[in-house]
Order: structure tokens, then C-alpha cells, then sequence
């Protein structure tokens, strides 16, 4: 993350790598404040056996995009709405308009569980066991969401119910 003020919004990512079983690491790498920091880390991050990196960061966001360019691994971008922040469209727009040959798949505005799953399923292609625990997380969803049509369906749609 480009900040430890991102750590709020970063956290759900890492939970998430935990509930799916990936190893993973959290740090502070600012594009601007730490640049040399940042190229090393990118450089080196295949060859210390990284298979995705998740760069979260706000503002003009520009960690994202300046890790892809520094590496073939696959970076996830997530737009983190910071206090200097244009209501997080700066850090949005910064990551989803990245010049050809240089992607960052992005998601949503303090996204970071979605990237933590997108990870996963990356991961997952190539490891059996997460790719199981992914499945079985978004089998977990679909049974959260029948359960709720159950309730619906008894309560009636005219009568509130928790979600």
C-alpha cells in the first residue's frame, strides 16, 4: 500500500488472502515518497517467488500502475478514497486509464476483499487448493444469497428483514 493510512481499506484484502490460505506479505511502498524502494521491490518480487501483487494506494495512486510497469507479475489495483482525494475518483481513474502494455486490474473504489479473491482465483489456476477454497467461499455466497430468498419468500416482500 502507498500509505499506512491505506492499512483500513488494505486489511480486508489480507484477510481474505488468510481465509483462502495464501501467503502473503503487507508493506508500505509509496511511489512518490520511497520511489527507489518501490522499483526494488517490484523488480525483485517474481524472484522471491510473489505470483500476484495487490498495490492499493490514493490520491493520484500512481503505485499501481508504477509496479506493473516494473514487473510481469499480475498487479491488482485497488482505488483507496484518501482524505485528499476527489471522492476517490482520482485514484479510480488513475488506475483504469493505464497506457497500453502496461494493465492493472482494478477494483472497486476501497475494493480490496474483491482483490484479495481476484488474487486467490489467480492463484488458484495454478494451485488446486486455492482454487477449492475459492470455490467453496463463493459456494458459501450462494448460499447466503438462497437463504435470503427463503426469508423472502416466507416474510413477503412488504415485510423488512435483516439482510
Amino acid at each position: 500500500m502507498g500509505s499506512d493510512s491505506d492499512l483500513q481499506v488494505m486489511k480486508a484484502a489480507a484477510d481474505m488472502l488468510e481465509e483462502l490460505g495464501v501467503a502473503f506479505e503487507l508493506t508500505v511502498v509509496s511511489a512518490h515518497r520511497t520511489p527507489l524502494r518501490m522499483v526494488q521491490y517490484a523488480g525483485q518480487a517474481a524472484g522471491r517467488g510473489l505470483k500476484v501483487i495487490i498495490a492499493g494506494a490514493g490520491g493520484a495512486a500512481h503505485l499501481p500502475g508504477m509496479v506493473a510497469s516494473l514487473t510481469t507479475l499480475p498487479v491488482i489495483g485497488v482505488p483507496v478514497k484518501s482524505s485528499n482525494s476527489i471522492d476517490g475518483w482520482d485514484s479510480i481513474l488513475s488506475m483504469l486509464q493505464m497506457p497500453g502494455g502496461v494493465p492493472v486490474a482494478t477494483v472497486a473504489l476501497n475494493g480490496a476483499k474483491n482483490a484479495g479473491i481476484l488474487a486467490g482465483s489467480i492463484i488458484g489456476a495454478f494451485d488446486p487448493l486455492v482454487s477449492a477454497k475459492v470455490g467453496a467461499y463463493k459456494k458459501q455466497l450462494e448460499q447466503e444469497v438462497l437463504g435470503k430468498v427463503d426469508k423472502l419468500k416466507e416474510a413477503g416482500w412488504g415485510n423488512q428483514f435483516d439482510s
